[in-house]
């Protein structure tokens, strides 16, 4: 398999936030001791953000700025923080092409894709890792990926079409009340032109998508890519006879899948709309 050549790791921007955030408390004559215990979190968790290795969250930079006299300059600066700074490293090949992405192509196997997800849906799933994330980590991460999501609400939206295993909808991340909220959102984001899903039913046996998900991008050069994901692993895919196989691949499921007007119809019926 050919892969798309790694970019050389850049220093973390959070690095220099956990600088200025260790400066401005030496300057207040505060240990991370004493700063932890007056915003109510571990010390741990303070070294871990003056570390860079935990992003500083909007309302805690907030904080720190109330404790520490800073005139909001840490909110302004995590605020000002691109996206792909926020997402985690692993993931970052993705990050790095959707946002200018003309396509999406995606087959889902085990949770609602993340450009479809809702804030619930998404910490219920960071919720459930193992092993634990973390609270302040989890709300990096879910903070990320609602800001990935943008991208549909750019003035020339990238066309996005999903094909999500029926078992997805039926497995309840968050409970009753979050799967229905989530089916409402899905059909909200899939309503343009632009955009649609498909269900693979469960008793689809057997289909093109056994060998696991696939995200497959088209960028504004006509560059095509495929992303493949496992576990803590990626892999960016851009050998073009490859990428044509994957594009094959995807051509077939959808060709198994339930329509779209069928996964609608479905995704009704679960909510009891009809």
């Amino acid at each position: 398999m050919h892969m798309a050549k790694k970019q050389p790791r850049k220093a973390s921007s959070w690095r220099a936030v956990g600088k200025l955030l260790a400066h401005c408390r030496r300057q207040a004559r505060l240990t991370q001791e004493q700063l932890s215990g007056q915003a109510n979190i571990s010390v741990d968790t303070v070294a871990s953000i003056e570390q860079g290795r935990l992003a500083l969250q909007p309302d805690r930079a907030e904080q720190f700025d109330e404790l520490l006299g800073t005139s909001g300059v840490l909110a302004v600066l995590v605020a000002e923080m691109p996206v792909r700074e926020k997402v985690v490293q692993f993931a970052q090949g993705l990050v790095d092409h959707e946002q200018e992405a003309v396509s999406f192509l995606s087959y889902e196997t085990q949770l609602v894709p993340g450009l479809l997800q809702t804030r619930e849906y998404c910490r219920a799933s960071f919720d459930s890792r193992y092993p634990a994330l973390g609270s302040e980590t989890a709300e990096q991460w879910v903070g990320a990926r609602m800001e990935r999501q943008l991208v549909w609400q750019r003035e020339r939206p990238p066309v996005g079409h999903f094909v999500l295993e029926e078992s997805i909808l039926r497995r309840q991340v968050g409970g009753p009340e979050v799967m229905r909220d989530q089916f409402r959102r899905i059909l909200e984001y899939t309503e343009p032109v632009h955009m649609s899903f498909q269900i693979m039913p469960m008793d689809r046996m057997p289909h093109a998508g056994l060998a696991g998900p696939m995200t497959l991008l088209e960028t504004p050069d006509n560059q095509r890519l495929v992303y493949l994901e496992v576990q803590r692993a990626s892999f960016l895919v851009d050998d073009p006879d490859e990428v044509r196989d994957y594009h094959h691949k995807y051509g077939m499921l959808r060709s198994q899948a339930l329509s779209p007007d069928e996964s609608v119809r479905y995704l009704h019926e679960l909510l009891g709309d009809r």
